[in-house]
């Protein structure tokens, strides 16, 4: 983890009888991750979001896979999302608002944030198959559901269009990750302002 110029790291550790897990965080980082959930795809998807986000993260996740992918994915999802609050903190400074559509061969996803202290997911992608392999593909909008709750961000995510179920899931991920990157970062001309008139978005 690299030293940030806002310092803007965090750390949870969070233990149910469902999960044992661990995330790292740095939101002004270069998007290098070392992640291990014990499940292979969302490994993939949460690369994804670190390196196109460019926050560095290590994740380490322990779950009851023996039963399904559930639990870990969501508890993942709550992990990282306090990392973001935390992080954040006051939100000072901060853009706040991003939108943006990605192409990834045949889909194209567009997905749009407001880091505004208000969680709220809509959620517009629909998959043809219920497995990527062996990865519920019902898990993404329980990822990004624990995700926006916890980070308190508004985040509408919609697939446009696409064929291959790979490629739907990816660009859900890599838009989140391209748009949390934007909307995360410090406006100079704002730098030390809270972007709201009420003065807060805690």
């Amino acid at each position: 983890m690299g030293e940030s110029r806002q310092n803007r790291v965090a750390e949870v550790a969070r233990k149910t009888n469902e999960t044992d897990i661990s995330v790292k965080i740095d939101i002004d980082g270069t998007g290098a991750s070392k992640i291990d959930t014990g499940i292979g795809f969302f490994d993939h998807m949460l690369d994804q979001l670190s390196r196109h986000s460019l926050i560095d993260m290590e994740i380490s996740a322990k779950g009851d896979l023996h039963i399904d992918d559930h639990h870990t994915v969501e508890d993942t999802g709550i992990a990282i999302g306090l990392a973001i609050a935390k992080a954040l903190g006051e939100r000072r400074g901060i853009v706040r608002y991003a939108s943006l559509d990605l192409a990834m061969d045949e889909t194209l996803t567009t997905a749009a944030i407001d880091v505004s202290g208000r969680p709220f997911l809509v959620w517009d992608a629909e998959f043809s198959s219920s497995k990527i392999g062996t990865f519920d593909t019902e898990l993404c909008r329980e990822f990004f559901q624990a995700l926006a709750q916890n980070a308190g961000i508004t985040l509408h995510v919609t697939n446009l269009y696409g064929a291959n179920n790979h490629h739907i899931a990816e660009t859900c991920f890599k838009a989140v990750a391209r748009v949390l990157r934007t909307a995360t970062e410090i406006d100079p001309r704002q730098a030390d302002r809270i972007p709201s008139t009420k003065g807060t978005l805690a």
